[in-house]
């Protein structure tokens, strides 16, 4: 699914730049997907804690493969040409895209909560580090497919295996063996149900302030959005070149997850998460400085090696710390918190680059960014004196 997932993305933001010119156009990408992402997230979350977990994630998946197919038709219908620049042009795109971030909403809090049942909660810290690398797998192969395939065939092309790959997805996921263990039953209304994942989360300060560091930090520090703009303008490497800037996060993030699952838990957590979140604004920052190919891909390699540390500190408190009774509402809660911030943050890209220049907004997210972490390390003590996470029952 990710492999597919990651193909999509370089396909519709190359072929919408292609026409448009503009960046804001890519911003709008993420704002067309995050929009119902955050409106249904919170009731996803409360739909995954009463009803069958797998089941959701088939319908969720099977939408997405709708949507893949979607893409593929319009692709094969339409001449892209400049033609078609223009809201008319690009809407039923974003339509598209659209019906994806509902179909994600659902897909991220059932699937997350399945996860942890399926798990012995013992093995969480190793269990999120393996799904980390498997995830980023996809997504270091993805792009760079999706790039290959464009420059070398075409958008129908890509689109195709897209669809393809979804539906092997959906199939795998169908073959999952899953018994669903008694839960305590959501009590009263769906916004009672609601309030009670937020109430948790905000008793939290450790938890709450993870999600809150990597909400700001993505949101400013995210230049994945305008990668269009880089390797056609700035870089000069165009389609392919854009598979590859879209992997190198995806790559460096991978190498960490398989180094992180096989090292012992950190001793010190909550100074490991702000120095990783740290060490990715610094590496935004480089990469709007640079001009060479190479060292674009190397600055953004190293910003998923250290996006991937908190990725792991962060998955793996929101596991440990919440009950398994919580944990679909809690899921959507940090959905919201994390799930959408990339995608507004692109949206944020793209507004300030419209507004202030591609590389002004870039080095302008990267020291924002910085500034969150000074001011998540003064303002939560305890998340900076985080030591080893211990799971429940671990010293038993």
């Amino acid at each position: 699914m990710t492999l597919a997932a990651q193909i999509q993305v370089v396909i519709v933001s190359w072929q919408i730049y292609d026409v448009t010119r503009d960046p804001l156009s890519l911003g709008l990408i993420g704002l067309a997907e995050a929009l119902p992402y955050v409106g249904v997230a919170l009731f996803a979350g409360h739909i995954a804690d009463k009803l069958d977990r797998r089941a959701i994630s088939l319908a969720a998946l099977a939408l997405l493969a709708g949507c893949s197919a979607a893409l593929l038709a319009l692709s094969l219908g339409a001449r892209w040409s400049h033609s078609f620049a223009g809201p008319r042009g690009i809407w039923p795109f974003y339509a598209v895209i659209f019906l994806s971030g509902v179909a994600r909403s659902f897909l991220q809090p059932a699937r997350q909560a399945l996860g942890a049942e399926l798990v012995p909660r013992l093995l969480y810290p190793n269990a999120v580090a393996w799904r980390s690398s498997t995830w980023q797998t996809g997504a270091v192969a993805g792009p760079a497919l999706g790039g290959l395939l464009y420059g070398y065939t075409s958008a129908s092309v890509a689109y195709a295996v897209d669809l393809a790959l979804m539906l092997v997805a959906l199939l795998a996921f169908a073959m999952i063996a899953y018994e669903p263990r008694e839960r305590t039953p959501a009590e009263g209304t769906v916004a009672e149900s609601l309030r009670t994942g937020i109430r948790f989360v905000l008793k939290e300060p450790v938890l709450l302030g993870a999600m809150t560091l990597d909400l700001f930090s993505v949101l400013l520090g995210g230049a994945e959005a305008l990668l269009p703009v880089f390797a056609d303008q700035i870089l000069h490497v165009g389609p392919k070149g854009l598979g590859v800037l879209r992997a190198a996060p995806a790559a460096g993030a991978m190498l960490m997850s398989i180094y992180l699952a096989h090292r012992r838990p950190f001793n010190r957590a909550g100074r490991g998460l702000l120095y990783a979140v740290g060490l990715f604004a610094l590496c935004i920052i480089g990469f709007g400085l640079s001009r060479s190919f190479l060292l674009s891909v190397a600055l953004l390699a190293i910003s998923g090696m250290a996006d991937n540390v908190s990725v792991v500190i962060r998955s793996t408190l929101l596991q440990v710390l919440t009950p398994e009774h919580l944990l679909g509402r809690v899921s959507s809660v940090n959905a919201i918190f994390i799930g959408s911030s990339n995608e507004l943050g692109a949206f944020e890209s793209g507004v300030a680059a419209k507004l202030l220049g591609t590389i002004p907004a870039v080095l302008f997210g990267g020291f924002a960014s910085l500034a969150v972490v000074l001011t998540i390390a003064v303002k939560i003590p305890g998340l900076r004196r985080l030591e080893r996470i211990e799971v429940a029952g671990q010293n038993a």
